[in-house]
């Protein structure tokens, strides 16, 4: 059956029997959350930083955006000082059930919350968004049209004028040959998160690329069992594209955002303490279980802040830090 790619993902993930709603996602990838627990102790000390600049509010929220399996609201939870935890509400949400041994502390919902007061993260969710793939031919912008099934593509229908403009604004085609991942329903799936932040932050951690950069054949990608896969959109992997981070931002602005920062994961967990500086090699004889602890550690902080791996992710941290009138 040939649809849209953005149907067939929406399909393939979320539909009756998707990818996402029957598989746990740590099973097929690994992700910085699963990487290492230093991800959500970094996490907890970015609460910690938002807690203090609202003036510590009761209560203060922590909002995990596509959870998965909810291990990192756990995580970030049993990393918070006792006296933030009296005050904290964690939130979970997902499209998927609510995993049996989650810490009951935590709630499980299906979407935000309206009027989160506190820190949303929301980590390799919005390259899951579904959307639609555009190929430059000579008629122009065509869209491509997938069969679910195998996941062979033949150029359809022209794009409608709203994708068109986000096309010409953010991924220009140019050549015959040329694609582009039309990130239209991302800026609408992270300006909705914007919208449900009544004082805080929200963070988009992701793949991602911008505008000048865009990979001139798409980055569409499959993934099982922790291979990749071809992009085959028929509920059996997961289907994931990386995400125009930038245009996401200027949807968060116009949603109300009122502070915005747009760096890598490199950088903003070094920001956050994250150094994967070795011990001091006198610690082993003086220490040496110690040294073998802190080593360790040190490897775990340099793969998450690895600019070749999941240092290279993109960062997205949009405020609002006072309550306007939308």
């Amino acid at each position: 059956m040939e649809v849209t790619w953005r149907e067939a993902m929406r399909r393939a993930l979320y539909g009756t029997g998707g990818f996402y709603l029957r598989e746990r996602p740590d099973r097929h990838f690994r992700t910085s959350v699963h990487a290492s627990p230093v991800f959500a102790e970094a996490v907890s000390r970015l609460l910690r930083r938002v807690d203090a600049a609202l003036n510590r509010p009761d209560p203060v929220d922590f909002v995990d955006m596509g959870s998965g399996n909810g291990l990192l609201a756990a995580r970030v939870r049993a990393a918070v000082p006792p006296d933030l935890a009296q005050r904290l509400r964690v939130t979970a949400v997902d499209l998927s059930p609510r995993p049996g041994d989650l810490d009951p502390h935590v709630a499980w919902e299906p979407e935000v919350p309206h009027g989160v007061t506190g820190l949303l993260i929301a980590n390799e969710w919005l390259d899951n968004v579904p959307l639609d793939i555009a190929e430059m031919t000579p008629d122009g912008p065509r869209l491509l049209l997938v069969d679910t099934s195998t996941g062979g593509e033949r150029p359809g229908p022209a794009p409608g004028p709203e994708d068109l403009a986000w096309l010409e604004r953010w991924w220009p085609l140019r050549a015959p040959g040329e694609r582009a991942e039309i990130g239209r329903p991302r800026d609408e799936a992270w300006a909705s998160v914007i919208t449900r932040l009544s004082r805080g932050t929200a963070v988009a951690v992701d793949y991602a690329h911008l505008a000048g950069r865009r990979p001139p054949l798409g980055t569409i990608s499959g993934y099982r069992d922790g291979s990749p896969v071809p992009a085959t959109p028929d509920g059996s992997c997961d289907v994931t594209a990386h995400v125009a981070l930038d245009a996401c931002a200027a949807a968060g602005e116009r949603a109300g955002a009122q502070v915005s920062a747009l760096t890598t994961q490199r950088e903003a967990l070094r920001e956050l303490g994250v150094t994967g500086a070795r011990p001091p090699i006198a610690q082993a004889s003086a220490d040496p279980a110690g040294y073998v602890r802190a080593l360790g550690r040190a490897s775990q902080e340099a793969e998450l802040i690895d600019p070749a791996g999941l240092g290279g992710f993109g960062w997205l941290s949009q405020s609002r830090l006072r309550e306007e009138k939308l």
